[in-house]
């Protein structure tokens, strides 16, 4: 869903600083535009037609609240510049970033400001004849508001059976999805260790015992001549290693499955009808019907 943001600067410089900075970002260069204060004035006047004519023109095809586009006309009218881009959603946030970090004007304050000076600002195009009544200090002609009202005016009276204004109201859909959020993995391999253990053989050795003796042949001892064979062996023991397995321990996984509640937040438009009967008095109902608020109209 893409989405349009609007901001104004006090110098052109400061604009298209900005706009430098949305087309390195990737937003394309079409779906940006730049309004400035000062052309305009100079292109109207060229061609004759008055600088808040010009500026007026040039805010029609804005989407934005009535009382916004007269705020961006006198913006317009003493020499600011606007910047209106169109983003989608991946680059909301970075494009409000960029409009701000240029410098972009706070459109309250400046209101404010406009006001102690004797700008009426929307409420007071409303009940009169002019739209976008700009201060003294300005020093521009302001434009009539009364051709647009009897054509339309003309307009119904030409037309038979019932005219409808649609009136929008943007509804935010939340859904869910499942994403990978990490992994875990369990490998088992061999690795060599070296050991050592302690064991005691018994060995077994045999040795020539000579000694000297002198004794007489005893009766009997005749068969000392006599061939004769004496052995003995020698015996050692040898350490013989085995080995075994055994199953010591384990190593598992285990998923645990939970339940959070998450609060998403994000902006939705609707769009406000405006009622001016014959009276003077001006109310606007939203999407539901309800009135939100009732004004009489200034005298003129």
């Amino acid at each position: 869903m893409s989405q349009t943001i609007t901001a104004m600067y006090d110098t052109y410089t400061d604009a298209t600083a900005a706009q430098n900075k949305l087309l390195a970002l990737g937003i394309p260069a079409a779906s940006i535009k730049i309004l400035s204060g000062t052309q305009t004035a100079q292109t109207t006047t060229t061609s004759g037609t008055k600088p808040d004519e010009g500026f007026w023109g040039s805010l029609k095809d804005l989407f934005m609240p009535e009382e916004d586009r007269y705020a961006y006309n006198e913006g317009l009218s003493r020499g600011g510049t606007m910047l209106s881009v169109t983003v989608d959603e991946a680059h909301t946030e970075k494009a409000y970033d960029i409009l701000e970090e240029h410098g972009s004007v706070d459109l309250d304050e400046r209101e404010a400001s406009w006001r102690k000076e004797g700008w009426s600002g929307y409420e007071g195009a409303t009940g009169s004849s002019t739209v976008g009544a700009v201060g003294s200090t300005a020093g521009t002609t302001a434009t009539r508001a009364e051709g647009a009202t009897e054509a339309v005016a003309a307009h119904s009276a030409a037309q038979t059976g019932t005219d409808y204004i649609p009136v929008v109201e943007e509804r935010l859909n939340v859904g869910k999805r499942m994403v990978d959020s990490g992994r875990v993995r369990v490998r088992s391999y061999a690795v060599e260790e070296a050991v050592s253990e302690n064991v005691t053989l018994h060995d077994e050795t045999v040795s020539v015992d000579r000694r000297v003796v002198d004794r007489a042949v005893a009766p009997g001892d005749e068969a000392l001549f006599a061939e004769k064979v004496i052995e003995a062996t020698e015996t050692r023991e040898q350490a013989v290693v085995s080995k075994d397995a055994r199953v010591v321990g384990e190593v598992g996984i285990r998923k645990d499955a939970t339940q959070r509640t998450e609060t998403v937040s994000d902006t939705v438009r609707r769009t406000e009808v405006e009622v001016e009967d014959g009276r003077g008095t001006v109310s606007r109902t939203d999407a539901t019907g309800t009135t939100t608020g009732t004004t009489p109209r200034k005298p003129v």
